[in-house]
């Protein structure tokens, strides 16, 4: 990436992934310690959790037919559209849950406690425990804890309305709590230590364990249906699995009987009125040929009868089925309870009708799936229930629209019989009496025939009944976890952890607003750094009463300011005397103290050194040198003192000192006058460095007459303590004094990259022609301490004393 600085400056910057490596090892401590404390909530996690088991077995759907249906060609009353899909709603409704749950002992749990969770121990039976006498409905499902006193004794604890309770009772005493009577026969005093509970369930109790943990699949390509059962207990899970499939078998096969079973009734009810019609149309017959003595009926007559009676069958014929669609009707319509109707509509009906009732049970067990995760007011029950209304609209439009249709045939049957019966005006009275009497008697005979023959496929249906699946392989124990898994858990935790110690490090990095190395600055402004002063590893006090460049002259930090040193004489290099401004934006960045010991270094190179504390407001450079600060600069400006009195030698050679003196009222005023630039001028004939220790630029302006007196000015930015707004203010200076002869010093620089940027900036024209050299000693190898004092100690030997 490169862009343009000042106008005459290329900037390109290069990520450097070496880098990126090195920021996030500077804190892996911290990488160290996340991945530490995921992999203990890990642990707690996997301690906590129970473990879940697993069992699988599965069911094959097919149309079986048994040696009679195949016999009589019966086709099965459960001809069902995607079969397998629909048959998962059956396989989940309560009832066939609750069928399941009856074959197993449900009635008491039995649990152990242990120290951080309570464990189901089905199928164990630790406890004896017989019920006497129970509330079908309102009994306590609370937990019981059993704790053996003696062989003979032993205590319960529970809950009751909301209270600990605590009682003893004997072995065999009958135990009376709310709803349900028992007692205990044995006791668990000598086997061990185990604290067992146990409760009381209904068989509803167990819907939501056994539903939540029921989940079937489609072998893709086949008419074979998977199911598994996932429960904290390996053994109920197994015991369960196996109890649905054979209640769901056993359900298939009842509801096909159902729907034999209540046609049947239906055609016995009809059959009931017709036996009686026939018995007395045959009677009307019999009573009319010996009152009438006629026998026979002429071959005229016998056509005419035929065709009469052909007609007349087929009428009653249609009326039945009006009957049947008027109940059938009646029951969806009036349905309230929403339970299912079970007809064999064969052979009967407009197959649209079967189609439709076949819809309408589907929706029905639909629902009541629906009804064990959702309440009936939920969005889910709700729009099922509206499916089933809109099926039960279409069954009384197409109801209504068989009725028309059959009635249309009526009428045309009625027709042809008027006309057969005009000509029964050429047939003698009484054979046209004997014909209407055997033909109501044929009638009222064939109808009971066609009324017996349904009946009789309906019952050969009810044999023929084989459940539309069977059972390929029943569920086994398995006994082996599948959740929670211990590596899989561990490895999430490591990553989770190493992500969120990575995440933390560039988080950090991304809420920090200060400034820490040289290249954040060359990427914020274009004012050249003259140096990089590194951190002074020990204690330093508050007033900078040590100064610390010449207390340890082979420290690291005296090398830098020495390097600062060497590069101050590349500015202003015509001036035989140089007056050099040290600023800062703020207080705290580490102005006065690049002062004291820029200008300490300075003298030990036999440069005569000035140092003045311009700092009218605030300077603290008098405890530096132990001098009085009565009379100092301000004095001098003030005309209350001359020079001789406000100039103090120092302890450090070729050094001088003026204080900055009493805090005036009119700082900046003092500063801006003709004396303070005479003082400088005067200096400058004495001493080749005068050094400034001036306010900070970004609080107050008392700065800026010196900065511009100046030949050389120094910004002092501090590593971790200046914004990155201070990297702008000497670039500002530079252009509103039009200044060229300001530098950027950076302060207290720690080997720490933690906030170092990961990308190197390199500049390219003429405003780099002339460059500073300078280390940030990063690389030397001679560590954080002094570089001829023998080897470093390494982190881990913190205990260790230089």
């Amino acid at each position: 990436m490169e862009q343009q600085v000042n106008g005459n400056a290329n900037v390109q910057q290069d990520i450097d992934y070496v880098k990126i490596l090195k920021i996030v090892l500077s804190r892996w401590y911290w990488v160290a310690s996340t991945i530490i404390i995921a992999l203990i909530v890990a642990y707690i996690y996997l301690w906590y959790t129970p473990e879940k088991f697993s069992t699988t077995a599965s069911l094959k759907f097919e149309e079986k037919k048994s040696e009679i249906s195949e016999l009589l060609n019966v086709r099965n009353v459960y001809d069902r559209n995607n079969k397998i899909q629909s048959e998962q709603f059956v396989i989940r409704s309560r009832q066939v849950l609750l069928n399941a749950i009856s074959e197993l002992d449900y009635k008491i749990s039995f649990f152990l406690k242990g120290r951080v969770r309570t464990s189901d121990i089905y199928p164990q039976k630790p406890l004896d425990i017989a019920i006497i006498e129970q509330d079908s409905l309102d009994f306590a499902t609370n937990l019981f804890e059993y704790e053996p006193i003696s062989p003979k004794s032993f205590k319960l604890s529970y809950q009751e309305n909301g209270k600990e309770v605590s009682k003893e009772y004997s072995q065999g005493e009958i135990i009376a709590v709310r709803g349900i009577k028992f007692k205990i026969n044995n006791n668990t005093f000598s086997k061990s230590n185990a604290v067992y509970c146990f409760k009381f369930n209904t068989k509803s109790a167990f819907l939501g364990r056994i539903s939540s943990g029921l989940s079937m699949s489609e072998t893709k390509g086949t008419n074979i249906l998977s199911l598994s059962q996932t429960d904290t207990n390996p053994y109920f899970a197994t015991d369960i699995l196996n109890a649905v499939l054979r209640a769901y078998v056993d359900y298939d096969r009842n509801q096909k009987t159902i729907s034999a079973t209540q046609t049947i009734k239906f055609i016995d009810t009809l059959q009931q009125g017709m036996s009686k019609v026939v018995q007395s149309s045959g009677s009307e017959l019999e009573q009319f040929k010996v009152a009438n003595k006629v026998l026979d009926i002429s071959a005229a007559g016998q056509d005419v009868m035929n065709k009469l009676t052909e007609l007349e069958t087929e009428k009653s014929t249609l009326n039945l089925q009006g009957i049947f669609i008027n109940q059938l009707e009646k029951e969806i319509v009036g349905n309230k309870n929403l339970n299912a109707i079970n007809y064999n509509l064969q052979g009967i009906t407009d197959p649209m009708l079967a189609n439709l009732l076949t819809q309408y049970n589907e929706l029905l067990l639909k629902r009541e799936q629906a009804l064990a995760d959702f309440k009936a007011t939920s969005d889910v029950v709700q729009q099922i229930d509206k499916q089933i209304l809109e099926i039960k609209s279409a069954f009384v439009s197409n109801a209504n629209s068989q009725r028309q249709k059959n009635q249309k045939t009526l009428d045309f049957l009625n027709q042809q019989i008027s006309g057969i019966k005009q000509t029964f005006n050429t047939i003698p009275k009484a054979e046209r009496d004997l014909i209407n009497l055997q033909s109501n008697f044929s009638i009222n005979q064939k109808v009971y025939s066609y009324l017996s023959e349904k009946k009789l496929e309906a019952q050969i249906s009810k044999a023929a009944v084989t459940p539309s699946a069977v059972i390929v392989d029943y569920a086994l124990y398995n006994t082996r976890s599948i959740a929670p898994q211990k590596q899989k858990t561990y490895t999430s935790a490591f990553i989770i952890g190493l992500v969120a110690g990575v995440g933390l490090i560039f988080l950090i990095r991304l809420l920090n607003p200060f400034i820490y190395d040289k290249e954040t600055i060359e990427s914020l402004t274009s004012i050249p750094i003259i140096g990089v002063i590194r951190k002074y590893q020990d204690a330093i006090d508050e007033d900078n009463r040590q100064i610390l460049s010449i207390k340890n002259p082979k420290s690291l930090f005296a090398e830098s300011v020495r390097s600062v040193r060497t590069n101050l004489s590349f500015l202003a290099a015509e001036k035989a005397s140089k007056i050099v401004c040290i600023t800062s934006e703020i207080s705290g960045e580490g102005k006065s103290f690049t002062t004291v010991n820029l200008a300490s270094t300075l003298s030990l190179i036999d440069k005569k050194v000035i140092v003045i504390a311009a700092d009218l407001r605030r300077s603290k450079l008098h405890h530096t040198f132990k001098v009085n600060n009565l009379k100092g600069l301000s004095s001098y400006l003030s005309n209350q003192a001359n020079l001789e009195e406000i100039s103090h030698r120092t302890e450090v050679e070729n050094l001088t000192f003026i204080p900055a003196g009493p805090v005036p009222p009119n700082p900046s005023e003092l500063l801006y006058s003709d004396k303070m630039k005479a003082l400088l001028e005067s200096l400058t004939q004495t001493y080749d460095f005068v050094i400034v220790d001036s306010a900070p630029v970004g609080l107050v302006s008392d700065a800026i007459p010196l900065i511009r007196m100046a030949d050389v000015n120094l910004f002092v930015i501090r590593s971790g303590v200046s914004r990155y707004q201070a990297a702008s203010v000497p670039e500002r200076l530079s252009k509103e004094f039009n200044l060229s002869n300001i530098a950027i010093i950076l302060n207290a620089f720690d080997n720490d990259i933690l906030h170092s940027r990961y990308y190197t900036t390199n500049y390219t024209g003429s405003y780099y022609a002339n460059y500073y050299y300078y280390s940030d000693y990063s690389n030397t190898g001679y560590g954080n301490g002094y570089y001829s004092d023998g080897p470093d100690k390494k982190w881990w030997e913190f205990w260790k004393k230089k």
